[in-house]
């Protein structure tokens, strides 16, 4: 890890939320609260950031084609447990960079899954 950056590893062998899901609502916003807790939970080691950058990678064992925006509800509930820490005050672009997901093929190696948070600090 370098200094002013951070990884959170989680094993989800897909995204627990996905743009190409058909959930009941309720299902959906069950498992938001879910994930933004549990980054709220983890994210307490991190410290307070003027502003910082975001990236969840996907590790992925086989060479299905996958979207790489599918990801991106996944992306939103762990950002806005970032916020719910308090790490950020909020997650507009003012405060938080997020990149688009990131799909990485790892053969032989379980899938999984990468939020990334860098402190980038005063940039603009």
């Amino acid at each position: 890890m370098a200094d002013g950056e951070w990884h959170f590893d989680f094993d989800w062998a897909k995204p627990p939320l996905s743009l190409n899901y058909r959930m009941h609502h309720m299902q959906a916003a069950k498992l938001t609260k879910e994930i933004r807790g549990l980054m709220h939970a983890r994210a307490r080691v991190l410290p307070t950031m003027a502003r910082c950058e975001v990236v969840l990678t996907w590790f992925v064992s086989t060479r299905t084609r996958r979207d790489d925006e599918n990801p991106v509800p996944t992306l939103k509930a762990l950002c806005d447990g970032l916020v719910d820490a308090e790490i950020v005050p909020d997650d507009t672009h003012e405060f938080m960079v997020k990149r688009m997901p990131v799909i990485v093929y790892r053969r032989g190696e379980p899938a999984s899954m990468r939020l990334t948070i860098r402190d980038i600090g005063e940039e603009a």
